[in-house]
C-alpha cells in the first residue's frame, strides 16, 4: 500500500478508536451516573472526577489518552510524514468529540489530543503534564489548564523536536476551538471549578 492509502486507513481507524467513550463505559462498569447527563454533561475525565472520584477519573484519563497515543504512534512507526500524523491525531480527537458509537455526543478531546502528542517524546509529555497540573492548581479551572497547555504545546515542540510542530499546532487549535463556550463562561464568571466527588454522610440514627 502507498502512503496515501495507509494514511486514509489510519485516519478511519483513529476516528473509530476515538469514538469509544471511556467516560461512558467506565461509569457504566462502576454503576455511576451517565456523564452525559450528570455534572457538567461532558463525557470526560474532569466530569467523571466530579461524579465518581479519583480512581474512575484516572481510568478515563488513561484510556482517553491511549486513544490518541496509539494511532499516532502506529502512524509514526509506519514512517508517515508530519502532516499525515497530524490528520490521524485530529481524527482520533474528532472521534472523541463526535463519537459514532454514542450518537455523536462526546467530550472536549483534551486528553486524547495530549495523548496523541505524548509519543513525540517523554520530555514533551512531562512538559504538558506539568503545565496542566500547575495551571489547574493555580486556577482550579480544568478549561484554563487545558487551554494554557494547548497554547504552550507548539512552543514546547519547537524547542524539543521541531519536526512535529504542524501536528501539535493542529491539535492545539482544535482544543482551543472546542473551549469557545468555556471562554464565554469564564468571562461571565460562570465556569465551574474542579472539585472531587463529595462523600455522602450517613444520617445519625443514635
Amino acid at each position: 500500500m502507498n502512503a496515501v492509502t495507509v494514511t486514509i486507513l489510519m485516519i478511519i481507524t483513529a476516528y473509530l478508536a476515538g469514538s469509544i467513550s471511556s467516560a461512558v463505559l467506565v461509569c457504566k462498569l462502576k454503576g455511576l451516573p451517565d456523564p452525559r447527563t450528570s455534572g457538567s454533561g461532558n463525557p470526560g475525565a474532569t466530569n467523571v472526577l466530579r461524579i465518581g472520584g479519583v480512581s474512575s477519573a484516572a481510568l478515563v484519563l488513561f484510556f482517553d489518552m491511549l486513544k490518541g497515543a496509539l494511532p499516532s504512534y502506529l502512524g509514526y512507526k509506519m514512517g508517515l510524514d508530519a502532516a499525515s500524523l497530524g490528520f490521524i491525531a485530529v481524527s482520533a480527537c474528532l472521534g472523541h468529540i463526535f463519537p459514532i458509537f454514542f450518537a455523536f455526543k462526546g467530550g472536549k478531546g483534551v486528553a486524547t489530543a495530549f495523548g496523541a502528542m505524548a509519543p513525540i517524546g517523554g520530555d514533551l509529555a512531562i512538559c504538558l503534564i506539568l503545565t496542566w497540573i500547575v495551571f489547574l492548581l493555580l486556577t482550579r479551572y480544568s478549561s484554563v489548564a487545558a487551554m494554557a497547555t494547548a497554547t504552550l504545546a507548539p512552543f514546547y515542540t519547537w524547542w524539543l523536536d521541531e519536526r512535529f510542530i504542524l501536528p501539535v499546532a493542529m491539535l492545539s487549535t482544535l482544543i482551543l476551538i472546542r473551549h469557545k463556550d468555556n471562554i464565554g463562561r469564564l468571562r461571565h464568571g460562570e465556569e465551574s471549578k474542579v472539585t472531587r466527588k463529595k462523600s455522602i454522610k450517613k444520617p445519625n440514627t443514635k
